[in-house]
């Protein structure tokens, strides 16, 4: 029986996210040879990436999560070195200052426990990062949940959704933009899922 379009369509995109891939479909990765995706997972954003032939890196807290990326990369880019993937924390990156050319980091930094961890992180991802190189973040704010949720002096609230998390309003991810000296691609877009929780995507340039 033939591969239906959905199967086929999943074989190479994997689960990647829809606004990572609408910055695939813009070019915004087109020529960068050089890719980390920090927070990776088991690699659910790299099934596409994997097969373009750029080297990709991933960090993650979690052995297991890294055990199956590397099991995932080594079936789609033999070539990778298994050390590419490693086990870590974002604040601490195992990498020299302007090593990566791209730099993914979707639903992490909403795990920050105050604004100081948060910072500690985004300077870890931009010191990595080349000049002229694309950030990519999607994260918890509380962009268009008006009254039903309120921060703690960490930043941190209880989503209706149940979870706990880090939260950033237009504000402040404007503030860190400009203490960045980033250059922002898009505007702010976020999504609401049904008043649950809301995820903003932010995604920079670092000046060349």
């Amino acid at each position: 029986m033939a591969e239906g379009r959905a199967a086929a369509l999943r074989r190479e995109l994997g689960e990647i996210d829809i606004y990572l891939f609408d910055q695939v479909l813009r070019g915004r990765f087109d020529g960068r040879a050089r890719i980390l995706d920090a927070g990776c997972g088991r690699g659910r954003n790299l099934v596409y990436l994997l097969q373009t032939g750029a080297e990709i890196f991933g960090i993650d807290r979690d052995p297991a999560a890294i055990v199956q990326v590397r099991a995932l990369a080594a079936a789609l880019q033999p070539e990778l070195p298994p050390e590419n993937f490693r086990t870590g924390e974002i604040d601490a990156l195992p990498w020299p200052d302007g090593d990566v050319d791209a730099v993914i980091c979707s639903a992490v930094l909403h795990f920050a426990s105050d604004p100081a961890h948060f910072g500690r992180m985004l300077d870890e991802l931009w010191r990595v990062l080349q000049p002229g190189g694309l950030f990519f973040a999607r994260l918890a704010s509380t962009i268009g949940l008006g009254d039903r949720v309120r921060v703690d002096a960490r930043r941190r609230a209880r989503l209706p959704d149940g979870t706990e998390r880090f939260l950033v309003d237009e504000a402040f991810l404007d503030e860190s933009t400009r203490r960045l000296g980033a250059v922002p691609l898009d505007p702010l877009k976020t999504t609401n899922v049904q008043n649950q929780r809301c995820m903003t995507t932010w995604v920079l340039q670092k000046t060349p």
